[in-house]
């Protein structure tokens, strides 16, 4: 007779459900945490409990308790450490089409104001940041900045990086086919991996494309080159064709024909 543990139960289409579920969060999980600084920290965690159940195979009473009583405490630190990483994946998860858009001004106008004045700003290595919020707000980093609220346009963009004017430095930052505010702080990204020779605002540009589902475009003062940032990845030394393509696909929310280019660390120039 079999003991009843090894019993398998009958498979049921809920059961098929409940398991397809669970396999498509682990996914995500181990999707998102996969090249951060989550992943040794994880398998950190993961030693701790193999650990702790040794402790109690092995009758080790003093290990297995501290273990016991500390374990409150390393759930709160885990939320701490993790923090990032959870915030990244709420996020994505509550990120939905059926919100944002760009309303206040057609799509095509958009991408060819963006893009002409990067043009401009590249031929004259202006350093310029833009930033275009998509489903997620940016609300926290308008807020501080500089109010704008005015229509997008080539010659606002311009102007407001003019090194000779007070919001030339941060990041503009575009909702609804509006420049809602100048001057914004972004966080910096914290890929351990990430060249050093990536300036301010190229970290900041993947930093907030990590954070949220908004693109990014950098001018950087030092090269006048191009880059592009999206889903917390950068493309750099764009053509202006290029870039328009890049601008067309993520606010058209279409996948680029091309993968991004990647730029070997040792022919990237230092962006203040």
């Amino acid at each position: 007779m079999i003991p009843e543990t090894f019993v398998i139960p009958r498979l049921t289409w809920i059961g098929a459900i409940d398991i397809l579920i669970v396999a498509f969060m682990t996914y995500q999980v181990l999707a998102r945490m996969k090249g951060t600084r989550a992943v040794p920290m994880a398998l950190g965690v993961v030693g701790v409990v193999v650990f702790f159940y040794f402790s109690r195979w092995s009758h080790l009473n003093t290990v297995s308790w501290i273990l016991t009583y500390t374990a409150p405490y390393l759930f709160f630190s885990i939320i701490v450490i993790f923090q990032s990483e959870i915030r990244q994946a709420l996020a994505h998860f509550g990120k939905t089409a059926f919100f944002g858009g760009f309303s206040s001004i057609n799509r095509s106008q958009m991408c060819d104001e963006i893009a002409l004045a990067v043009k401009t700003l590249a031929k004259n290595q202006t350093g310029a940041l833009i930033v275009v919020e998509r489903d997620i707000g940016l609300k926290s980093y308008v807020e501080s900045g500089i109010a704008v609220d005015a229509l997008l346009s080539y010659d606002l963009l311009v102007t407001v990086f003019n090194p000779k004017e007070p919001m030339h430095d941060g990041a503009v930052i575009i909702q609804n086919g509006k420049i809602a505010a100048a001057a914004c702080f972004l966080p910096l990204t914290v890929k351990p991996r990430l060249s050093k020779e990536l300036g301010t605002r190229h970290r900041a540009a993947i930093g907030v494309t990590e954070e949220t589902d908004a693109i990014a475009v950098v001018v950087s003062e030092e090269t006048g080159s191009i880059a592009f940032a999206q889903d917390g990845e950068i493309e750099r030394f764009l053509e202006y064709e290029t870039l328009v393509s890049r601008l067309s696909d993520a606010i058209e929310r279409r996948k680029p024909i091309s993968s991004p280019r990647k730029v070997p660390a040792a022919v990237q120039h230092v962006d203040p």
